[in-house]
């Protein structure tokens, strides 16, 4: 991914790491309730945003300032670090507040929104238009997600609508992530965006996780809730949000969250082979219109 590069890109290239990012975000469904299982939400979410900051601190001090497009200066800092507390800080609690209280169904379909939620937030930038194709691609794919999801059991958890409603914020926040890190990623480069980001949203819950430990005993967490919150660190995170940023220097924000409607579908998928879900007539339904829904908004 070199983003110092004058030649742009193949868009096969550019797509490929897109689907490797939708993958990232949905194994993180099934690794979060590792994760719930062993830490209490907002201690899992602050240890995630601190390991990913320290993840990508020294793949910046090794590669960010010569992938720089335009050095960043003082006067920079605050925009870059307020950033990430709206899209790491913010984002990152809110998800596994509400996905502790809600099912896996409804946070999947939830989570199928961003596309909706960035392609709202950049109209009223004055970034990108909303067309009927687009609304339409849109529609069709949440369609999918819905039928996809919808004949899908809430996995022993029972959706709450606070849950519903802080899984909603918590894409609201990224997608606002998405939109403003746009033109920040246009000047100073992807890896600067999110180090920048993760290590000031990951500063913001130092003080969280100092309280949390006050009452949590850190030595009752097994190997597996470790793995569970270094891999929500590690690749929906840092690898992730690298890829998110780096699409978006090459296609604009909706397109690149449109790909997000593959998320549930995915999902679906590792659950049939990781946890012995069925293939029914509704999963091939569902998948069938979210591929239809991607491919009309992408041809807009």
């Amino acid at each position: 991914m070199s983003e110092g590069s004058s030649r742009p890109p193949s868009a096969l290239w550019v797509y490929s790491l897109l689907v490797l990012m939708v993958a990232f975000w949905s194994f993180n469904f099934i690794v979060a309730r590792v994760a719930l299982q062993e830490f209490p939400p907002l201690l899992a979410a602050s240890l995630r945003a601190v390991f990913a900051g320290m993840a990508l601190l020294p793949l910046y001090l090794w590669k960010g300032r010569t992938l720089d497009k335009e050095p960043w200066a003082a006067k920079d800092i605050p925009v870059l670090l307020a950033l990430g507390v709206v899209g790491v800080t913010f984002n990152q609690v809110l998800f596994l507040l509400g996905y502790n209280r809600t099912s896996t169904t409804h946070a999947a379909i939830i989570t199928g929104l961003l596309p909706l939620q960035v392609l709202t937030i950049s109209a009223a930038a004055r970034i990108e238009q909303i067309t009927r194709p687009r609304v339409l691609g849109m529609m069709v794919a949440l369609v999918g997600v819905a039928v996809l999801q919808l004949a899908r059991g809430g996995g022993g958890h029972p959706p709450t609508l606070l849950g519903d409603a802080l899984v909603f914020l918590s894409g609201t926040t990224f997608a606002c992530f998405a939109v403003i890190g746009k033109r920040l990623t246009a000047k100073h480069g992807g890896l600067t965006v999110n180090t920048f980001a993760f290590l000031g949203g990951g500063t913001v819950l130092l003080p969280v996780i100092a309280w949390q430990l006050q009452t949590f005993d850190l030595g009752r967490v097994s190997m597996a809730g470790w793995a569970s919150v270094l891999y929500m660190a590690i690749f929906p995170s840092a690898v992730a949000y690298v890829i998110f940023y780096y699409a978006l220097t090459h296609l604009p924000a909706s397109r690149v969250s449109a790909f997000g409607y593959l998320q549930p579908l995915m999902a679906t998928l590792l659950a049939v082979g990781l946890m012995g879900d069925q293939i029914s007539g509704t999963l091939v339904a569902g998948g069938g219109l979210v591929l239809t829904g991607v491919l009309l908004t992408e041809r807009s």
